[in-house]
């Protein structure tokens, strides 16, 4: 009861939509928890714990228009149950993962990952080559999961509890369907199954890879900075083979290689654009830098756009900015570990013309009224939250 009353303060605090049964978690919480979680416990101990289908749903994906993500929704008593199981099983699968993976893992982060990435680089690794697995979490075969869960739990509830989440189907359109491969994308447990199952990659690249170059993971996201182009190659041709085993594939358009000498070209890792920049100190010598990629700025373009969107014109200008408040200081804080300041800078004058634009049609006034009404003195009366000068600056230069 210990671990499932732990496991219910983490499905609470992160909310979510409620599953094939419409139970919310306020509608638990109301109904009473100790009663909720006490049944999930006896079916547990008696092994009559069945989970229920999935609720599928399609979300867009951030900074792509038009294209969509499979969404599947378990119910609040199956988080309550995946969450309790990761719980468990995190500890004895951190004992074997290695330094190059950095996602869903505690006390690691994407900025640890691009860190590591940056002193690679620094190092004259000049060759990247960028991965995109395709449908990662949709295509990891079961079998082949299964079999990297065994290698470090013998307990067969535990095993029995995994293969019927990975058997469970999916509802949508009111047709429910099997699901034949993959980790359902969306429920607690399948990020740490993905990186379970992608932990061969990292084997094989201790094992084989060490000198084509430098593996950095983040769960289905990685990629290897190498010393020549040849190494590059044999890193792609390592990486599909280790990922075929797994019933996995690279995205063949997605997936290349580059070259960073004298920042000729970058590449998008984690939100990130990461280029090689001449140093205004040593003239001919470049080193890896990062700021917000086109992507990401556009996502938060389109954030900005909807709070400050003419169908809102009837709200206070002072609602609207406690509304995009708490978004730019989000996407500040992650982006803010970087050499972001021009793209920061950028951000604060789009706020302000937007802003403008928003209270000058609001109050029927034509022109946006840059200097005589809507200035800085005014984003600065309305508490705007402005980027400017919350950059956390990293060192350049590959040893520090």
């Amino acid at each position: 009861m210990d671990v499932l009353w732990r496991a219910w303060s983490v499905v609470c605090a992160n909310r979510g939509a409620p599953g094939v049964d419409g139970m919310s978690v306020d509608t638990v919480a109301a109904a009473g928890v100790e009663e909720f979680l006490q049944g999930l416990s006896d079916r547990l101990r008696t092994h009559t714990y069945r989970p229920s289908v999935l609720r599928r749903v399609q979300i867009p994906k951030p900074g792509r228009p038009g294209e969509l993500r499979p969404l599947s929704i378990p119910t609040v008593a199956d988080r309550v149950v995946m969450t309790a199981a990761k719980l468990v099983l995190e500890p004895v699968f951190e004992a074997d993962f290695t330094e190059v993976s950095y996602g869903f893992r505690p006390k690691r982060s994407a900025i640890d990952a691009c860190e590591a990435v940056r002193v690679a680089a620094n190092q004259r690794r000049e060759w990247v080559f960028e991965a995109d697995i395709r449908d990662c979490f949709g295509t990891i075969g079961h079998d082949a999961l299964v079999a990297q869960v065994t290698r470090r739990v013998t307990d067969r509830s535990m095993l029995k509890l995994i293969r019927a989440w990975l058997r469970m189907g999916v509802l949508e359109g009111g047709v429910t369907s099997p699901s034949g491969a993959g980790t359902p994308q969306g429920s607690p447990v399948s990020p740490l199954l993905a990186n379970v199952a992608l932990h061969v990659l990292d084997e094989a690249w201790r094992e084989r890879g060490q000198r084509l170059g430098v593996l950095v993971r983040y769960c289905d996201d990685f990629v290897v900075l190498s010393p020549t182009r040849q190494r590059a190659e044999q890193a792609r041709e390592l990486a599909a083979e280790v990922l075929g085993g797994l019933g996995m594939r690279l995205h063949p358009e997605k997936s290349g290689i580059i070259c960073l000498t004298r920042g000729e070209r970058g590449f998008e890792f984690l939100g990130f654009h990461h280029r090689k920049v001449e140093s205004w100190k040593w003239r001919g010598k470049f080193y890896l830098q990062r700021w917000p990629s086109q992507r990401a700025l556009g996502v938060l373009r389109d954030k900005i756009r909807a709070a400050t969107s003419r169908s809102r014109t009837e709200w206070p200008v002072a609602a609207v900015v406690a509304d995009l408040n708490p978004v730019l200081r989000g996407w500040t804080g992650y982006f803010r570990n970087g050499h972001s300041s021009r793209k920061f800078n950028a951000v604060d004058r789009y706020v302000h013309e937007r802003l403008a634009i928003f209270a000058s049609r609001k109050h029927g006034r034509t022109g946006r009224n840059w200097v005589t009404r809507y200035n800085g003195e005014w984003l600065t009366r309305l508490g705007v939250f402005r980027l400017s000068g919350n950059v956390h600056w990293v060192t350049a230069h590959a040893g520090r």
